[in-house]
């Protein structure tokens, strides 16, 4: 995304967050949040006004271009409010305390988000979007900035103890969960029937409109029991998202949600997290159910964050915009005219595969959704399925083509580290579930892609050896959370389960014993913010999944699998301390606390740890590395070397020998080894028992 620097007019231009940049020509005089917004505000005892959004959020844009750019509103803020604009993706800590806050006092929360604090930072009113005329029961911008001004003036004694009031409510619900009693494995096995008895079988999915995708839901039901019901209630679901709308049928990629039940018609900003939990989950369905759909899926999303998510240099852009030309969906969208001229002789065929009419099936466009299946079409038209699915995809493409020439919606190309962090476990994965005979990078693309990302990450987002969270184009936040930690740790030893490289390995324990020193909380699991960040109202610690799994259940997981492979009881200790945070509420409200369930489900279950000895390049070694590929075993993790194995490899390989000098496979249960093997067929004998 460019933007032109000479016209920026303030105190944003000096930021690096494409969000923030957007409105640095704002005739508003913006603050990033930081120490001269706030001193200013004390020392001309001035209420805050926040505004809280990303790059990628229509209704940010809209109240933007309504209010932000108009300068009479700007002149009524500028005048009794110092203004501070805050990227949420870059600071998720003042994100989860003020939407807090707003949902405290409104019974609701959403972006753009819209607090106005004292100038000790206490939140006094708050809301999300605001019109530029009063509409649909709420005031205009203006009115409230200007009752707010006047009850400044006139009423400050009351609105300072509104202030304390809600500040003393949200230090109470903070970190509230300390430590409960032991999550149990049997608590496992009812959240996954409650997920089930809560499905849509309408739809697909959970919920009601608008739909989000619920990945972590889907993750947890296929590790639970994927078979029967459970594993109806999963393809439902799989085969619901990506008939097209919520999934982009020609680029490939999924969208944020969908505004309707039939996930139609998208809210069509693309986001990185949503693309790599996705893309896990087809990947692991197809290795499940055999699926092709579900690998084309995967091989579809991948290509367009390839494409369209990837900096030169490897790492994954944050958003697409659901916006461009200034309307939403303009991109994706189409009228039947432009589809006729473009499919020409083969236009009836795919208007009946995608249900086309003249009037469109949204706002008077079209989005593509499938209609028909290919057994179907076949009949209507006395053809061939393959022929049918080879006509259809020709057809794609070239309306791929057509759709590449037009005006591109915005990328917000900041880099950050734990939404990367999910999508390097994702290709870390594909590369040895889509290719599973251990290769050169150069001979498996998405390994190629998985380890330049890895390196960025550790190079790029680690200067002079400490993390940080967000990068663009350049430049750094000094900031960094327990979720950029803990995700990072688990793609990484995803990654070394891929190539077997104890770099790899090495930095995930190290960057765990940071984790742990940085983000610990005595009384039980860690704190998303460190120690040694600057002091805000609470020291956050957000329990509960969202659109991108807790920082504590990443933690938890991460923890459980560095113990596995490094026989470290501590990190199995801790790891439970954690999970006994959401004892309570996890099995109770399963679709909130997914990822907790995900990794309850490996750290206190059955464990198999596979140490296989033989040199990656024999052919005996990658057979037997192949066995352990076959099938999906989330509760399975996996070590290579050659022999002896160097130092630096994971403990799980250590005191062990060769039988007659063969590649040789070791598999463990709890504190259980079975006897050693050199053959594929023995070795899956062992793992299937």
């Amino acid at each position: 995304m460019g933007y032109n620097h000479s016209k920026m007019s303030n105190k944003l231009s000096q930021t690096a967050s494409p969000y923030l940049l957007q409105h640095a020509n704002n005739p508003v005089d913006w603050y990033p949040w930081g120490p001269e917004a706030l001193q200013r505000a004390r020392q001309e005892e001035k209420p805050i006004f926040l505004s809280i959004g990303y790059a990628a959020c229509h209704w940010c844009h809209v109240m933007a271009h309504e209010s932000f750019e108009d300068p009479d509103t700007a002149a009524l803020m500028n005048e009794n409010f110092v203004n501070i604009k805050v990227d949420r993706e870059e600071r998720p800590d003042l994100d989860s305390i003020y939407m807090q806050a707003t949902v405290a006092m409104t019974g609701q929360g959403g972006w753009p988000m819209s607090v106005f604090l004292t100038p000790g930072l206490h939140p006094f009113f708050a809301g999300t979007y605001f019109p530029p005329q009063p509409r649909h029961g709420l005031p205009s911008f203006r009115q409230v900035l200007t009752s707010l001004a006047e009850a400044w003036q006139h009423q400050r004694d009351e609105i300072q103890n509104i202030g304390l009031k809600l500040t003393e409510h949200l230090q109470q619900q903070s970190g509230a969960a300390s430590q409960g009693q032991p999550f149990l494995a049997e608590m496992l096995p009812p959240a996954a029937r409650a997920l089930v008895d809560s499905y849509d079988w309408a739809h697909g999915g959970w919920g009601m409109a608008p739909k989000f995708p619920q990945p972590m839901a889907l993750e947890f039901l296929l590790q639970a029991q994927p078979a029967g019901t459970t594993l109806k209630a999963i393809t439902h679901a799989l085969d619901a998202m990506s008939r097209g709308g919520l999934y982009d049928v020609i680029g490939g990629g999924f969208s944020r949600y969908s505004t309707d039940n039939h996930w139609l018609a998208p809210h069509f900003e693309k986001m990185l997290y949503d693309n790599a939990q996705l893309a896990l989950v087809y990947l692991h369905a197809w290795q499940v159910t055999g699926k092709i759909r579900y690998r084309q899926i995967v091989e579809e999303t991948l290509a367009f964050v390839t494409r369209e998510m990837t900096h030169p240099e490897g790492g994954f852009f944050s958003s697409i915009d659901a916006d461009s030309e200034g309307q939403e969906g303009k991109y994706y969208t189409w009228s039947q005219g432009e589809l006729r001229e473009l499919l020409k002789e083969d236009h009836q065929l795919f208007e009946k595969a995608y249900g086309i009419s003249a009037h469109g099936n949204w706002e008077g466009k079209i989005i593509l959704q499938r209609a028909l299946d290919d057994v179907s079409l076949a009949a209507q038209f006395s053809l061939s399925p393959e022929i049918v699915s080879k006509k259809l995809a020709e057809r794609r493409k070239g309306l791929f083509t057509a759709r590449e020439k037009r005006p591109r919606p915005g990328t917000d190309e900041k880099i950050l580290t734990s939404w990367n962090a999910l999508m390097l476990r994702t290709f870390a994965e594909a590369a040895r579930c889509l290719d599973n005979i251990p290769g050169k990078p150069e001979e498996n693309p998405y390994l190629s892609i998985a380890i330049r990302n890895a390196r960025f990450l550790l190079s790029e987002l680690k200067p002079k050896g400490n993390l940080c969270r967000s990068w663009s184009n350049g430049r750094l936040t000094r900031e960094v959370f327990l979720e950029d930690y803990a995700a990072l740790v688990l793609a990484l030893l995803e990654l070394y389960q891929t190539d077997f490289e104890p770099l790899w390995f090495n930095a995930a324990r190290q960057l765990a014993v940071e984790m742990i020193e940085r983000f610990r909380d005595p009384a039980a699991g860690f704190f998303d913010a460190p120690g040694d960040s600057e002091p805000l109202l609470v020291r956050p610690k957000d329990l509960q999944d969202n659109a991108t799994p807790s920082g504590n259940a990443l933690a938890c997981e991460a923890l459980f699998k560095l113990a596995a492979l490094s026989g470290d009881s501590e990190y199995d200790s801790l790891a439970a301390e954690a999970l006994a945070q959401v004892s309570q509420s996890a099995p109770r409200y399963p679709v909130a606390f997914s990822r907790w369930l995900s990794a309850a489900h490996f750290g206190l279950g059955t464990i198999q740890q596979v140490a296989i000895l033989g040199k990656l390049e024999d052919p005996s070694t990658k057979e037997l590395i192949k066995a352990v590929r076959a099938s999906y075993r989330p509760n399975l993790v996996l070590a290579v070397a050659e022999y002896p194995p160097p130092e630096n490899a994971p403990a799980l390989l250590s005191r062990r020998k060769m039988i007659n000098g063969r590649p040789t496979a070791f598999v463990c249960e709890g504190f259980n080894c079975r006897l050693p093997v050199t053959t594929p067929a023995e070795l899956m004998e062992q793992l299937t028992k």
